[in-house]
């Protein structure tokens, strides 16, 4: 009876102690790491996200680029990180699902080391050219990169512009140099100089460039057009169907052990952060899509993702460069 007694009071005590830390949580500043440098699309989600979750905690989330390995260098970081709650990781697609099928060593290990919390936005690719480059549609572009093999090149900031490209030279049967950047802001400067050719980037890291008439954009690779460049062409529209690729995500994922509190509380706050009006008119201005989700729904994303692009990179024989 006795020991009954005692074992349900620690239960209760438990249950006291899960209640206090999500009512509470955070008490102090909350670190966000991006594994990108300042400037690009993943950027612009995170300062975003930030910016109103410390609004409504009355708590700085205090964003921290840490850019390197397209994405990896960061999201190891993330990993290793205490599980308490107060070290979050901006999720990539590219990081968490493609990169630990390019490089040999991370430093993480995706279906283990992380717990997801929520998906936040989804970004549409495309592609994107130096205006002097004599190609105004994706058939163009085709047709000069066949009749100079080897000439032209696509700038890639991380792994999933990649694999983008990639699938763009297996679909085509073109042959186009890839030159790899460590983040957006150099690849465009160079893509706007006219040192590399071409770029398959989110509409919300070329955008701005677009508008101002200094990159020509293509197509998008999607379905459906994107509600921030109306008037570009889908890869389907341009009789491309194949280069169709699935959008990259963006979301928060935290390290293995996070007291699921506080994994429920984040989530219940970034998703009501997504699903505000202002921030998604904000999100669409840039080109993103709010895209919030439960964990679960994240989880299983990540994971399907995480075999579906295994299977890309293998059968392009794709390696880190």
């Amino acid at each position: 009876m006795k020991r009954a007694c005692e074992i349900a009071i620690i239960f209760l005590v438990l249950i006291a102690n899960s209640s206090l830390a999500n009512e509470v949580y955070p008490e102090r500043p909350v670190r966000l790491i991006v594994p990108f440098p300042p400037g690009g699309g993943v950027d612009i989600f995170s300062r975003i996200l930030a910016e109103k979750l410390s609004e409504s905690w009355g708590k700085q989330i205090v964003v921290d680029n840490r850019s390197g390995a397209q994405g990896s260098v960061g999201t190891a970081l993330g990993a290793k990180a205490t599980p308490g709650g107060y070290t979050l990781l901006l999720a990539h697609q590219g990081a968490l699902t493609i990169n630990p099928h390019l490089y040999a060593q991370l430093g993480y290990d995706t279906l283990r080391d992380f717990v997801a919390v929520a998906k936040g936005a989804t970004a549409t690719p495309m592609i994107v050219v130096n205006p002097s480059v004599q190609a105004r549609t994706i058939s163009e572009l085709v047709k000069l990169a066949k009749q100079n093999p080897g000439k032209l090149s696509f700038a890639s900031t991380a792994s999933g512009q990649q694999v983008v490209g990639e699938l763009f030279k297996i679909t085509t049967g073109t042959d186009i140099l890839h030159v790899p950047y460590k983040g957006g802001p150099p690849a465009i400067l160079d893509l706007i100089s006219g040192n590399v050719t071409m770029m398959f980037a989110s509409v919300a890291t070329t955008l701005a460039q677009v508008n101002a008439g200094r990159l020509r954009p293509l197509a998008v690779l999607s379905t459906k057009r994107n509600e921030a460049m109306p008037d570009v062409p889908t890869a389907v529209e341009a009789g491309y169907p194949e280069l169709s690729a699935a959008l990259v995500w963006y979301g928060v994922v935290v390290p293995t052990g996070t007291p699921q509190s506080i994994v429920s509380k984040l989530n219940t706050d970034i998703v009501r952060v997504i699903n505000s009006p202002e921030i998604a008119k904000r999100l669409s201005i840039i080109g993103l899509s709010p895209s919030p989700s439960t964990a679960k729904e994240f989880s299983n994303q990540i994971r399907e993702d995480f075999v579906r692009w295994g299977k890309v990179v293998k059968a392009a024989g794709i390696r880190a460069e």
